[in-house]
């Protein structure tokens, strides 16, 4: 009686050790292929922005509808905002290599109160 329980714990171990092997040799067989991943950083630098004029509505000389600058270094992105806390309007294609702005605001002159300039290159 001894023995036969012995046997029958012997098999089940055997059977449980097969199990895991087929586990670790199904996981093992998983392949993954190749990424990259990394972290780098540089300096951010800023623009000077110069020559900045408006352009009145000729229809309502209280609104400005353009505002031009230029911009140094040369960017390829550019927007403006010339009343505190709106929405920044973009400039659209940058002239002269980058590094001339005509941007739309449509602003009244009453609540212009600052120019704000946003720039990427």
């Amino acid at each position: 009686m001894f023995r036969l329980r012995s046997s029958k714990m012997f098999a089940i171990v055997l059977v449980i050790m097969a199990f895991a092997t087929a586990a670790y040799a199904f996981a093992a067989s998983n392949t993954v292929p190749a990424s990259n991943a990394g972290e780098g950083s540089a300096a951010i630098g800023g623009y000077t922005v110069t020559n900045v004029t408006y352009t009145y509505s000729t229809a309502n000389p209280s609104m400005l509808t353009f505002v031009d600058f230029d911009i140094a270094p040369a960017a390829t992105k550019a927007g403006v905002s010339l009343v505190t806390g709106a929405t920044l309007t973009d400039c659209g294609a940058l002239t002269a290599g980058g590094t001339h702005a005509h941007c739309p605001v449509n602003v009244s002159v009453l609540s212009a109160d600052m120019l704000r300039v946003v720039a990427s290159d």
